[in-house]
């Protein structure tokens, strides 16, 4: 059973009352069709592979010994403990869901929130290092002539890895060896490699706001196609141990590890690779250590690049070592780190040459370095649907969408390219043509990323075969055209460079607590819910642009000449509260929830003062409620129960709406106009 402690629940409540009254097992996505594809292979990896995730046997044995539940639903204790770390997964496996059917960065953000919900142990802690990312993508990257989205594109690189996990029993075989897992359940290892693999996926470029600004300064001398190269005006950084030294806390525990001591993450990695890697690569600690040493002060040393995985690796365990303590980190969590090292630049161009003719080495074998290995090849397949920040990018011709097929053993993936981009592209065609006819009188011609998956030297999938050892997983890359979809991507008039959703959901949750309280406090009640309850409060969030849109409104940050909106009516009401109520009911399906009034009719021998509450907690444990749904539904469907619905119920869809007036110019400084 995928879900156990929701099958232990609802054995539980068939024992206890008499019947089966749930709760019920979520469904999983399925495609008869595609049952390898991208979707089905990583939902089906988090569906049925990570029971028991985050289990506690301490809790339940303690819930055992006192009859009262330790998890957390929309109040504490009301559920199991482990119930509520079953939802918890739930949770990730539908945020991953919608992002892989949308590709949207608030999608991203909700896979994000989950993680670290799940894993780090709560957001708010960590939100800095994610958003940071976004907002300096968004705002900063357009200063630049190349430059395309990874914040997307690290959750994109996290489905590609669970896929990859699900259906390749070679490598998950490679996996369990390097760590010595070949005699641990199947639940364990792949409840660690979530862990371990979506630190590595969903971190692996949060350097990026390091690397921008030296490509910002080199952009304004390339602005006349001038390269870089000497005479270029470079920046780079120094008093770097502000971000890699290592405490006497951490220097104690590595030297327990290691047999040697450290006194920053710079030399950490350095001998961490060097044990892993050297032999094959033959290269020593010392040069190594040097190279990583160079990386941010002497960029000129690596063609005028600056290499963000470093930056990223650094700050990483910074996070780690805040937050989970750097004595609790593990062998695994250095693996992490040394992955996300040598991603980027580190291996391609210092250890392994692989553009180098003369000193070009083999490929990375999995074996090696099973983090790194995948990273590196997620990292080169995800190239379509990325934004495109930088002012050469823009016009650039990238993949908007891919189909993957992972049966065999194989990866075999289609990128698709825009139809309205057919000029260009048969313009390349008649080049392309030219040049094979004449190819010493002329440059080969090039329309990245298009050109290199069709040209003779298929340079995509040769450069991916240059750089990880892919024997045991073959891949083949084909092309189409197709037109495009947009219509997923949640693209309304309403923006802000400063909204942060994360914030804005806090104060959502805390509407009703006096205007003086504090952020800490109202970051303290929200914290209170399960992420269940979180989410869908940050849902609530997100689709407000959305409803905005329906009743020709938007919000800005900016002075713009249109109807300042102080108040949402009935008549406004009237069109976005049946939507609201529509997300409502969707969310709830997803989860798990269905119809049903149990909670409220079942007989429960409890003193009356306590009936209340008791039921209150019955209904999460039941997982059934009276305004649900149930079936495949239809918009007029839910519309129509909508309108059945009592006015005080009606309310709950949409007076809150007039609180985030308020909350919008408190937190953000923006308004409301409407077109």
């Amino acid at each position: 059973m995928s879900y156990t402690a929701l099958e232990s629940m609802r054995k539980y409540n068939k024992k206890r009352f008499g019947f089966d009254v749930g709760p019920g097992q979520p469904p999983l996505y399925t495609n008869p069709r595609h049952r390898n594809n991208l979707k089905s292979a990583a939902l089906r990896f988090l569906h049925n592979h990570c029971e028991n995730l985050c289990f506690n046997a301490d809790m339940e044995k303690k819930e055992q010994e006192t009859g009262t539940c330790l998890g957390t639903s929309i109040k504490p204790c009301q559920i199991p403990y482990n119930m509520q770390m079953d939802l918890n997964r739930l949770c990730l496996e539908k945020s991953l869901e919608t992002f892989i059917d949308s590709g949207a960065a608030d999608d991203a953000y909700a896979v994000y929130y989950c993680w670290l919900e799940i894993f780090f142990g709560q957001y708010g802690k960590s939100k800095k290092m994610v958003e940071l990312l976004s907002e300096y993508e968004s705002n900063g990257s357009s200063l630049l002539l190349k430059h395309r989205d990874h914040y997307s594109h690290s959750v994109y690189v996290f489905t590609l890895g669970l896929a990859i996990y699900e259906t390749n029993e070679e490598y998950r075989n490679r996996f369990k060896a390097f760590y010595r897992l070949e005699n641990a359940e199947h639940f364990e290892t792949a409840n660690l490699f979530l862990e371990y693999w979506g630190l590595t996926s969903l971190f692996h470029d949060i350097g990026y706001p390091f690397e921008l600004p030296f490509e910002q300064v080199l952009s304004y001398f390339e602005v006349d196609n001038q390269e870089r190269g000497r005479g270029s005006l470079y920046l780079a950084y120094h008093d770097v141990e502000a971000l890699t030294a290592l405490d006497e806390t951490a220097k104690v525990h590595f030297e327990r590890f290691f047999g040697k001591r450290f006194d920053t993450t710079t030399e950490l990695l350095s001998h961490d690779i060097t044990q892993k890697l050297g032999r094959e690569y033959s290269f020593t600690e010392e040069y190594l250590l040097d190279v990583l040493n160079a990386k941010p002060t002497e960029p000129n040393r690596f063609g005028y690049f600056m290499d963000h995985a470093f930056f990223s690796s650094a700050r990483l365990y910074r996070e780690m070592a805040e937050e989970l303590g750097p004595e609790n980190l593990t062998r695994m969590h250095v693996d992490v780190l040394s992955a996300i090292l040598l991603h980027n630049s580190l291996y391609k161009f210092s250890i392994a040459f692989y553009k180098d003719r003369e000193k070009c080495k083999a490929p990375l074998k999995a074996e090696l370095h099973p983090l790194a290995w995948l990273l590196m090849l997620c990292d080169e397949l995800q190239c379509w649907d990325r934004t495109a920040y930088g002012r050469n990018s823009r016009t650039e011709l990238h993949p908007m969408s891919a189909r993957f097929d992972f049966s065999g053993q194989a990866i075999e993936a289609i990128y698709d390219y825009d139809a309205s981009e057919s000029a260009k592209i048969e313009a390349f065609h008649r080049k392309y043509k030219e040049w094979v006819l004449d190819p010493d009188k002329q440059i080969e011609p090039r329309l990245k990323s298009y050109s290199d998956m069709v040209g003779q030297k298929q340079r995509f999938t040769t450069d991916i075969e240059k750089i990880v050892n892919t024997s045991f997983i073959p891949l083949t890359v084909k092309t189409n055209m197709k037109k495009a979809e947009r219509k997923n991507k949640h693209t309304y008039l309403s923006g802000s460079s400063f909204l942060h959703l994360y914030d804005f959901a806090v104060a959502l949750h805390a509407r009703s607590m006096p205007p003086e309280t504090s952020a800490e406090a109202m970051e303290e009640k929200f914290t209170s819910l399960s992420l269940e309850y979180q989410l869908s409060t940050l849902n609530r969030a997100r689709n407000f642009a959305k409803y905005l849109d329906a009743i020709r409104c938007f919000y800005t940050d900016k002075p713009v000449d249109y109807e300042l909106v102080t108040h949402f009516g009935k008549k406004d009401a009237a069109i976005f509260a049946p939507m609201e109520h529509e997300r409502w009911v969707r969310e709830h399906q997803a989860m798990g929830w269905r119809y049903g009034t149990a909670y409220e009719t079942l007989p429960l021998d409890v003193p009356k003062a306590k009936d209340k509450e008791v039921r209150a907690s019955l209904r999460e444990q039941l997982r059934c409620h009276k305004l649900m749904m149930d079936g495949k539904l239809t918009h007029e469907e839910i519309r129509a129960h909508y309108n059945r619905l009592p006015e005080a119920d009606k309310g709950k869809d949409w007076k809150p709406f007039n609180k985030l007036l308020e909350l919008l110019k408190k937190f953000d400084g923006l308004r409301i106009y409407r077109l």
